[in-house]
Parts: C-alpha cells; structure tokens; sequence
C-alpha cells in the first residue's frame, strides 16, 4: 500500500499522460494500481460506474488500471462557468458554485474527504498513482492548497516532478521550482522526470546534471515525445487549438468552439475517421459552405454559450446550412441550444432568466437542479444502431420534435429529438461514437463512409504502447522504491 504523486513545473507538461501510461505499465506487472487526483478543474467529464463524475483524465487512468472509475479517484472536481467561478462537485456531486476567491476558503474543508477516498484506494491497491495540478510551485496559492504540495504534506507522498521540454526553458521550469518552494516542501520531491523531448537524448544529458547539480534531485528520466497522445481522450480544451483541423477525407464536418466547450472528447472518435475532415470553428470564424455535419458540442453554460453562438453570426451561418440540406448534430447542451426556450427560472447558470433558441428543433428546455449521471445502453430510433454511453446534464428538454426521438434505452425510455425533415438531430447521451456501430450510423446519415476500425480497440493498444514507452526512457522498479 505505497504512493507516489507526480507535480508539474506547469499546466499542460503531460502529468496525465505520464500517470496514465505508468497505471498501464505496473498493470501489466501484476500490480493493483489506482489512480488520484485530489482537486481537478475540467469541464471535460466522465460518469463513474458509482453514480458520479470525476475528471476525463482519471477515468482514462483507471482504464489503464483495468479497474472501474470511481468517485474517489478523484474527490473534488471544479467545472468552470465564467473566467472567475465554477461548479464545485465533490465525491462526483455538485455541491454548488463558488468563485476562485470563494473557493480558495473552501479549501480546508474538503481535505478530510480528500484524504479519505486516498485512504480507501490505498486500501485496495499494491500503488496509487497520484497527479497534481497546475503548478507545483504556485506558492501564492500554498497557504490552503489541496492539489499539490498541501496535499502530499497531509498524506506523506514522495513527489516527481514533470517539466516540459517542448516548450522550451526546461531547465528554468525545474530549478526556479526548487528556487520558490518551502523547503519542507522541496524536501518531499524525490526526483524530477523531463517529458517530450524530441531528437538526440544525449545531447541533453549536460542539461539533466546541471538541474540535478542545482536541485539535489535526481534526473529520473528524459521522455521522448509519444506522437501517439493525440489519440486519447483528453482533458482540457487546449487540445483543441492543436486539432483546428483533422483527418483527410472529403466529407467536412464543422465542430463549433463554444466558450465553455464540455465533453468534447466526443468528438475524439470522429477525428480518427480517415474518410472525415473534422474543422474546429473558432469564434468569428464562419461554418464553411462545404460542411456537410455540423456538430453543436456539450456546454457547461448553455445561455452564456447561446448568447456568443449568436455574437459570432454562427445562427445565420447555421440556418443557410440546413437550407442547403446539411445535416446538424446536437450533443447535451447544443441539444438545448437548438430547441425554441432554453430557462433558467432558479439561476442554476448564472442570473434566473430565459433565451430564445435557435429554433431548429421545436422542444424547450427548462434547467433545473437535479442533475443526471449516469451510464446508458440501447439503440438509436432511426436505424437500430446499439449503443453505450452516459448522461451528463441538468435540465428537462419537451415538445414535439421529442415525438421523433433518437435514442431508445435499453429499459425503454427515450431521448433526443428529430425535426420534421429529418436534418437535425439531439441528444443528451455523451460518448456514443466511440461505439462503432453508432459511429458508422452517424456516417451513413449524411452519406460518409466509417472505415471499419475499432475505436475502443485502438484506445488499447495506445495505452500499451504509452506503458512500453515510458518504461524505456523510466526505470520502473527505481519509481516502485521510492514509492511509500
């Protein structure tokens, strides 16, 4: 029952990756292992086998660890509505809003049931793989920090910490880390690991002793870039940026960029589409004539994303789409967003109001408070195509257009809508395209073609080869001793 917890120089150098490709390695080894994250921000989500949510990356590592996701994998979870205040949910349920100030006092509070769910995976595991956030050396956050060094202190792990290569300053990244903590704090890194390097590693190995020589950590590893990372679910919207464009196939299909995008690792299986070409459409871009798809992804602010859909002139974009006989595909929050109402009498978004839709479907959605997580199986209404996947939302969606639905659950009931012409499409079900039946039924619809490959298969084998490859460039067994 040993720990061990692995910090970043910064957002973004791959600390999800790196723990999610060692769950696999000392998986394949034999050992129980499970993944942690005590305090996560995302608003890319999954449902958890216990009735939850957790952070995307978590459940992909506890794929890696071939065991179900739990909430206590990881207990506190922020979901961002605006640039200063998010949806705290804690053990998988939303507790409420808070702002980043307002948070910051909540802080003390959630560690009992933070290191509570660390105890119970401790329990019934050989290692818990423990991930930080943001920034390892964000001391002017220290005082009531959960997610980093506040943590590791509490619970006695050994950190690793990850610097970033790829964007330059490594070396500055992991000193000037040294340099700000307490050291008390410092005390408890145990070594420090240099992901994505690119070309010839010796050429580095001067830079690895002159941060060991200035640290007094030891270089535990230089990790060659794994090209292979785009092909798995990942977590924060700045993928996003890097995937403007994908796939190399003749049919378009157009995903809009949303403020506060959710879920959109829904989209990740069509990026892998080879008979696709998948267009990430930024604010005040245009949708292109040429789309013949085009996606309204999930929102965790479906008013405050309703009213900049209309800012960016993507309604007029939208309505000429379907005039010329393109399809639209709406997931969970764009669903509402296509209806005629979307309301929010108790202000669960934000000021209680109401918005009129985009007026491509004829249902209204009222939001309320309660809130439904949870995993569904089934077939889709127009072609009988199976199904798996998992509700996520808030909010009660009614009107005629829910006559035609889209989905049939396996206990019978139904969701979604369809319009009268048959052109625009709804649901409130997240992760259906990974399932490649369902994924070849989307294709077929607007008359593409699915290649044939398992996406799930696939998820897989990229997990094997993450594990193979950091065990190239990591000495597993030196990580598995100093783990306590």
């Amino acid at each position: 029952m040993t720990a061990l917890m692995f910090q970043g120089t910064g957002s973004d150098v791959g600390k999800s990756l790196v723990v999610a490709g060692l769950c696999r390695a000392f998986a394949n080894r034999g050992l129980r292992v499970r993944p942690f994250k005590p305090q996560n921000m995302s608003n890319n989500a999954a449902v958890t086998s216990d009735g939850g949510e957790i952070g995307r990356a978590q459940a992909l590592q506890a794929r890696a660890c071939r065991v179900a996701a739990s909430v206590h994998m990881n207990p506190v979870l922020l979901k961002p509505q605006s640039d200063v205040g998010s949806q705290v949910v804690v053990l998988g349920q939303a507790i409420g809003n808070a702002t980043a100030r307002e948070f910051q006092t909540m802080k003390p509070g959630l560690l009992p049931a933070i290191l509570d769910s660390f105890r119970r995976l401790k329990q019934e595991a050989d290692i818990v793989l423990v991930e930080g956030a943001g920034s390892a050396a964000e001391v002017n956050l220290r005082s009531n920090d959960i997610a980093n060094m506040g943590f590791a202190r509490a619970a006695e792990v050994p950190v690793i910490l990850v610097g970033d290569i790829d964007r330059g300053g490594v070396i500055a990244q992991i000193v000037g880390t040294k340099a700000v903590l307490d050291p008390a704090d410092a005390a408890l890194i145990a070594g420090f690991l240099v992901n994505k390097f690119r070309g010839d590693p010796a050429l580095f190995q001067p830079g690895m002793d002159l941060i060991a020589a200035h640290t007094g950590w030891p270089g535990l590893g230089l990790i060659r870039y794994f090209r292979e990372a785009r092909r798995l679910p990942a977590e924060d919207a700045v993928v996003l940026d890097n995937r403007r464009t994908a796939g190399g196939g003749t049919a378009v299909v157009a995903v809009l960029r949303l403020g506060h995008i959710a879920n959109f690792d829904d989209l990740d299986p069509l990026l892998a589409e080879p008979s696709l070409r998948v267009v990430v459409i930024e604010p005040g871009q245009a949708l292109p004539g040429d789309a013949e798809l085009v996606i309204l992804p999930g929102s965790k602010a479906t008013l405050a994303d309703l009213e900049e859909f209309r800012r960016n002139g993507w309604d007029i974009d939208l309505r000429a789409h379907v005039r010329r006989g393109g399809r639209v595909l709406g997931l969970c929050g764009g669903y509402q967003m296509l209806g005629q109402v979307v309301a929010d009498p108790e202000g669960i978004e934000g000021a209680p109001g109401s918005m009129q839709g985009l007026g491509l479907l004829d249902v209204r959605t009222v939001l309320t408070s309660d809130k439904t997580l949870t995993e569904v199986t089934g077939t889709s209404v127009p072609d009988g195509a199976p199904f798996r996947g998992y509700e996520m939302h808030v909010g009660r969606t009614e009107g005629p257009d829910r006559g035609r639905p889209l989905l049939r659950f396996a206990d019978g009931r139904t969701d979604g809508a369809i319009s009268a012409d048959g052109r625009v499409r709804a649901t409130y079900v997240h992760g259906l395209f990974a399932d490649d039946a369902q994924r070849a039924a989307l294709l077929a619809w607007f008359g593409a073609r699915a290649a044939g490959f398992s996406y799930e298969a696939d998820i897989e084998q990229v997990l094997d080869r993450l594990a193979d490859h950091l065990a190239r460039d990591i000495d597993l067994d030196r990580l598995l001793s100093l783990a306590r």
